[in-house]
């Protein structure tokens, strides 16, 4: 995405993505007057950055900027080459009390920039000229305007201006007056059904409002008004069929109680909230794109633009599937001469100002070359990564990896293809200033030629011979491989291949070269099935239940494809690079493919599994610090269940028969990496003596006939613990005192209940001093001015400074209060391995 640097008075392009929202409120004085910036080559003054337009939140016109800057990337596909309606509040939202005044905006005024595209629609009696939302200047421009809500049709303009039949479906889920998101969330899911029947595939918007969006992509082959006839349709089976909940009628009468099933949005006339756009309510929410299984969380809520902006950054667009093909940018290399503007360094240069960047800017248009020279860069700016570059018909075809130049045939690294660059590029090691695109640390990590292998639209094969110490160390065969689709059509993977002599040895090879393995194989992922919680021993000690240790680490998924191995935490994160150590499984785990459950754990000097431990394990990102890390404190990957193996799925099959499988094909080494515990049946008073042997938390009790419940807490599986813990959500902390002074004194904690976060008490036990410093930055970047907690003392609220409620961590204590307060509290380390839907009371 695009980021807003104030700190040098200038907006700039930073980047493609960024870390964290921008907290202007807080660092933009609020008597600046107005700055001048240059967006994307366009000069644009903004005015009245310390302007509030939420009172209710103080947020301000700068944050407004701010937001839009940085969810442009995602946004812009959505609205792009649509007519855009806006809704403008110039003096800001206004109060519960004192509502303020919209503007509500279509043509366009004398005021706006020449540079904004823009189309024009003829009605019976006026034409009308609308913006196209195409660019960030234009987005920018939108939001210096006060524009806070920006609405668009359906259906895109084609280049010569002629309406194109709509390419997306939307079911604008509204509930009435008693109904909420619940009802919502289920009418949705009805809707889902009957639209997978049509071979469509709804994904939901949260709307920011009251409702949720459901969108489907279309083909563009039916008209506006067919859609809007298939869509009342649907609506109105819908309402035969749960007349109770569904109202298709829009009176008001109609809908006490019920959800309207709003579908006359398919027409082209009218038009919808665009994915991504605040909203003018009294707080700035976000019409936010959601996966279906966040829908499923009991604690559903409407988001707001800061909680958007960190979402985005840490998982990407869940809506990336409704663009049209044409607006998910190039679908393969585009150079030299095939650039429509016959300049392949167009958009380079666009992205750079050569008076304030020391990068090579030529201001003509290359000259051909034939040359075979490449590069690889480190790159410090807001997060290390490398720049891979090969020269091609007189630039440096580019990609960045986020995770380095792959070490291990069995694991593909992401290769974001990104803008082409000049020749003198190859040579280049500096300081970009703070404020410009890329800021940050320039270093050459390697350079030399290449042997050309293979170079098509969506594979690249080369041979690397690298400078005497370069980070190469050696030749090295790469692959490039373009995914052809799924989050972003500029995704490729780069792949390391074992040296051409070594491949055309072996039965695989063919005369193009060793084919490389591709990122989809047989397995697939599967979110983790979860254990209830249990009070003793009870029903559970029988001879129908089965005994495992409870592990004091994250959960992990491994995939297991054609010799690739792949560990995905409870929540979906890849976490493969930050344990290498577990490659080790593809050795141990005798099947062509399988996914498999189990727990990582770092062991103490005990051997002892400990949480503390692998904190210092979690959070790392950096190839250096894993690797010195990976000496001081290495993990082990305990297995309990098989899910997948060899193509066939177990989730159906009983827990005892997964149990054999999975020790039939796992073969596991003492002091290896990998381990398969042992589970005891029918004896929970010998596992619970075994546990606190060890000193493991408990036990956790399994079904011998249950099935695998994907993704579900379930019955069939009970924790039996020897002390207690409790996941917790940080709503605030209060300043220490003493030596703690410049830290945290403790911190403030919910658990989600009945959609709020209940305040369940405080934790100031169980923090080292380096432990205390971490925390104070980790809540830092998470400031806000209002409680996300209920229920909390007066006391305790006066002395606290509130933050988001986005961080997990857990927490160690003796009982419940009878005021449902945690008694005797440590802190035991975050999960980051989890999100606060996941927390629930223990």
């Amino acid at each position: 995405m695009t980021g807003v640097d104030w700190g040098q008075n200038r907006c700039t392009a930073l980047g493609r993505r960024t870390a964290a929202p921008l907290a202007w409120g807080d660092s933009l004085a609020a008597e600046a007057k107005s700055e001048t910036v240059s967006v994307d080559g366009h000069r644009l003054t903004l005015t009245n950055l310390g302007k509030v337009l939420y009172p209710v939140t103080g947020t301000t016109k700068g944050d407004v900027l701010a937001y839009y800057a940085g969810i442009a990337d995602v946004l812009i596909p959505h609205a792009a080459d649509r007519p855009v309606t806006r809704k403008r509040w110039v003096n800001g939202v206004g109060t519960p009390e004192r509502p303020g005044e919209m503007f509500f905006q279509k043509n366009l005024d004398e005021s706006t920039p020449e540079w904004v595209k823009r189309q024009s629609i003829e009605h019976k009696s006026h034409v009308n000229v609308y913006p196209l939302l195409n660019d960030r200047a234009t987005l920018t421009w939108l939001a210096q305007i006060a524009t806070l809500e920006i609405h668009v049709p359906q259906w895109r303009f084609d280049p010569e201006g002629a309406r194109l039949n709509p390419d997306r479906m939307v079911l604008d889920l509204d509930p009435g007056e008693g109904a909420g998101l619940a009802e919502c969330v289920a009418v949705a899911k009805l809707a889902r059904s009957i639209l997978q029947g049509m071979g469509l595939e709804a994904m939901p918007v949260t709307s920011g409002s009251k409702g949720i969006h459901l969108y489907a992509a279309l083909d563009g082959r039916q008209t506006s008004e067919q859609v809007s006839a298939v869509a009342h349709e649907l609506a109105r089976a819908l309402e035969a069929d749960h007349p109770d909940l569904v109202v298709s009628d829009m009176k008001k009468a109609k809908r006490v109680g019920k959800v309207l099933v709003d579908w006359s949005q398919n027409h082209w006339a009218k038009t919808t909230i665009t994915p991504y756009s605040l909203r003018g309510r009294f707080e700035p929410t976000v019409a936010a794109p959601r996966t279906w299984r966040e829908l499923s969380s009991k604690t559903l809520k409407q988001l707001d633009y800061r909680e958007v902006l960190r979402r985005v950054e840490q998982r990407g667009d869940p809506l990336t599937g409704l663009q049209p093909r044409a607006a998910r940018g190039p679908s393969r290399i585009v150079i030299g001469d095939e650039d429509p503007e016959g300049d392949p360094l167009r958009r380079y240069r666009s992205m750079r100002d050569a008076a304030r960047t020391p990068e090579p800017v030529p201001a003509d248009r290359p000259p051909a070359s034939e040359g075979r020279s490449f590069v690889i860069q480190e790159h410090h700016a807001r997060r290390l990564h490398y720049d891979f570059r090969l020269e091609r018909n007189g630039v440096l075809v580019s990609w960045a990896l986020p995770k380095g130049v792959p070490t291990d045939v069995r694991r593909n690294h992401l290769a974001v293809h990104t803008e082409d660059h000049p020749l003198e590029y190859g040579g280049f090691e500096g300081t970009i200033p703070a404020g410009e695109y890329g800021a940050g640390e320039v270093t050459i990590w390697d350079s030399g030629y290449y042997d050309l292998e293979k170079w098509r639209d969506d594979e690249v094969i080369v041979t690397l011979h690298g400078r005497k110490g370069g980070g190469l160390k050696g030749p090295r065969r790469l692959a490039l491989i373009h995914t052809g689709g799924g989050k972003d059509d500029q995704n490729w993977l780069i792949h390391l291949m074992k040296p051409k002599a070594e491949a055309s040895s072996t039965p695989s090879a063919r005369s193009g070269g060793e084919r490389p393995i591709r990122a989809r194989g047989e397995a697939r992922p599967v979110p983790p099935m979860l254990a209830s919680t249990g009070d003793g021993h009870g029903d559970f000690d029988s001879g129908d239940w089965s005994y495992e240790m409870k592990w004091d680490g994250i959960r992990a998924i491994a995939v297991l494809n054609a010799g690739e191995t792949r560990l995905y935490t409870r929540n979906g994160n890849d976490v493969t690079e930050v344990y290498p150590e577990l490659a080790e499984l593809g050795e141990a785990v005798h099947a062509p493919s399988a996914v498999l459950d189990g727990e990582i754990v770092a062991l103490d000097a005990r051997g002892r599994p400990s949480f503390g431990l692998l904190q210092k394990r979690m959070k790392l990102t950096r190839p250096a610090e894993i690797e010195a890390a990976m000496k001081r404190v290495p993990v082990q990957l305990m297995l309990f269940d098989l899910v997948h193996v060899g193509g066939r799925s177990l989730l159906r099959s009983p827990y005892s028969r997964r149990r054999d499988e999975l020790a039939g094909i796992v073969e596991t080494r003492p002091a290896g990496r990998v381990q398969l515990p042992p589970a005891f049946e029918g004896e929970l008073d010998a596992a619970l003596e075994a546990s606190r042997r060890l000193g493991l938390e408990g036990v956790v009790a399994k079904r011998l006939d249950s099935g695998y419940q994907a993704g579900r807490r379930s019955p069939a599986w009970v924790k039996l613990k020897l002390h207690r813990t409790q996941e917790v959500v940080v709503g605030g902390w209060t300043t220490g005192r003493g030596r703690r002074a410049d830290t945290i004194g403790s911190l403030l904690l919910g658990v989600p209940e009945d959609g709020e976060l209940r305040y369940v008490g405080r934790v100031g036990t169980g923090f080292d001093d380096a432990e205390l410093v971490e925390l104070r930055r980790s809540l830092d970047g998470h400031r806000r001015k209002t409680s996300p907690l209920v229920g909390v003392p007066r006391v305790e609220a006066r002395e606290a400074h509130w933050v988001d409620p986005v961080l997990v961590g857990e927490v160690e204590f003796s009982e419940w209060t009878p005021s449902r307060h945690l008694r005797q509290p440590s802190w035991r380390g975050w999960r980051i391995d989890k999100s606060p839907e996941d927390v629930h009371p223990e």
